[in-house]
């Protein structure tokens, strides 16, 4: 049995909008995130970092991300998401800017830690307004949005970066697109003006106490279900361009089509998966069914695909395989979340998705040190991708077995 959401208290255009301007929010997050991995091929020669370093800079933004995680979700249940989703936008945005000033390894990390600060209100407030305005037959559709913006984010950002970074070099990727996030601010002024007020704003209605949500059981099978969903994506997303580059000796307008395909198939299929969810829960189809199957074909496609990357052994099969990730990926992205909001239900969902965001972006705290630390010792992404592969299908034997069925929590 699951819980729909309660009736919107805005109208179906408004709601529209600000759904469709949050999915763009986390366009740019990823965007911006990725950044840094379309920039490693010449970043890294400029700046002679090792291949542990690149990864710890990597790492030190989920350093402050995941953690926070925790801290915004609890806000997010008690005061206004709208307001908070512009200030974290602006300090990233700024993050992001200033990253293309940096000439060392410890501004670079300090810039990485201030974007995950800032970037930590995507996931909790996206779900805690989700939850509370969208009804349960539209909820795979309005997931669908934030899985192919997540997708659709690299896919932006490694094309557009990639075409910079060939023309102008590293350092205008970061400035150009901080400032186009700085842009985003404007139209979500204006969409949210009037949700600002006391009278329209997701209410807090005896929001629940943190400690309570820590004691759920569910909510920590969630967190490591997410850990196992992001330890792939964020490998790919992280060092895909630098291995298709310095390893098998793509030049980078080539590594920018083979990445972008990838990220294009996972939006493509967040959007398609969504839909057909949704349709399914509309014809009767219990929803949490859906939503478990989905995620064990998801993780399963995903674990597949990147042992297949590594084995791959031409252009066309890597694009193949890489198609293949991008699947499960986007199969992955809409379920997640919309599982979380169910389980969640509109009184605890931003406490909940943090906390699950938090334990779930704790791989990539440990993921790129892991792979830089293999790379530098072992002189090949062998062991790192292997490890990737299985994180990943574990993860679909994880929701098939331990996942428990899936209905809103009694907290």
């Amino acid at each position: 049995m699951t819980t729909a959401a309660q009736p919107s208290r805005i109208s179906g255009i408004r709601l529209f909008w600000v759904v469709a301007l949050l999915a763009l929010s986390v366009l740019l997050n990823y965007v911006d995130r990725g950044a840094i991995g379309v920039a490693a091929p010449l970043m890294i020669e400029e700046l002679k970092f090792s291949a542990t370093e690149f990864g710890t800079a990597v790492s030190a933004f989920f350093w402050v991300y995941a953690p926070l995680c925790l801290f915004v979700g609890w806000l997010c249940d008690r005061f206004c998401v709208y307001r908070m989703f512009a200030a974290g936008i602006a300090l990233w945005a700024v993050a992001t800017l200033l990253t293309g000033f940096v000439n060392g390894l410890v501004l670079l990390i300090v810039l990485r830690l201030l974007l995950g600060l800032g970037e930590s209100i995507a996931f909790p407030g996206s779900s805690k307004i989700f939850a509370a305005e969208v009804p349960a037959h539209h909820r795979g559709s309005a997931n669908a949005l934030i899985g192919a913006a997540l997708a659709f984010g690299p896919a932006v950002g490694v094309l557009t970066g990639g075409a910079i970074l060939e023309a102008l070099g590293w350092r205008p990727i970061f400035w150009i697109f901080g400032l186009v996030t700085l842009v985003w601010l404007l139209p979500w002024h204006l969409a949210s003006a009037p949700l600002r007020s006391d009278s329209v704003t997701t209410p807090v209605v005896d929001p629940v106490p943190m400690r309570r949500l820590f004691a759920i059981p569910t909510l920590w099978l969630m967190g490591i279900a997410h850990f196992m969903s992001n330890y792939g994506f964020y490998f790919l997303l992280a060092w895909l361009p630098l291995y298709l580059t310095k390893t098998l000796g793509y030049s980078i307008a080539e590594m920018t089509l083979l990445t972008t395909l990838s990220f294009t198939s996972q939006g493509i299929a967040a959007l398609v998966a969504g839909r057909v969810s949704d349709m399914a829960v509309t014809r009767g189809a219990d929803e949490a069914r859906v939503r478990r199957w989905s995620m064990v074909i998801g993780q399963a496609m995903l674990g597949t695909a990147v042992a297949g990357i590594w084995y791959a052994g031409d252009a066309w099969a890597l694009g193949a395989w890489l198609v293949v990730a991008g699947i499960g990926t986007g199969i992955v992205s809409v379920n997640l979340f919309a599982v979380a909001q169910i389980f969640a239900g509109a009184r605890a969902a931003g406490g909940w998705v943090g906390i699950q965001n938090a334990i779930g972006n704790a791989s990539g705290i440990v993921g790129p040190i892991i792979t830089g630390v293999i790379v530098d010792q072992l002189g090949s992404y062998g062991l790192a991708f292997a490890i990737a592969s299985g994180v990943a299908v574990f993860g679909a034997v994880w929701w098939w077995l331990v996942i428990p069925p899936i209905r809103t929590v009694e907290v």
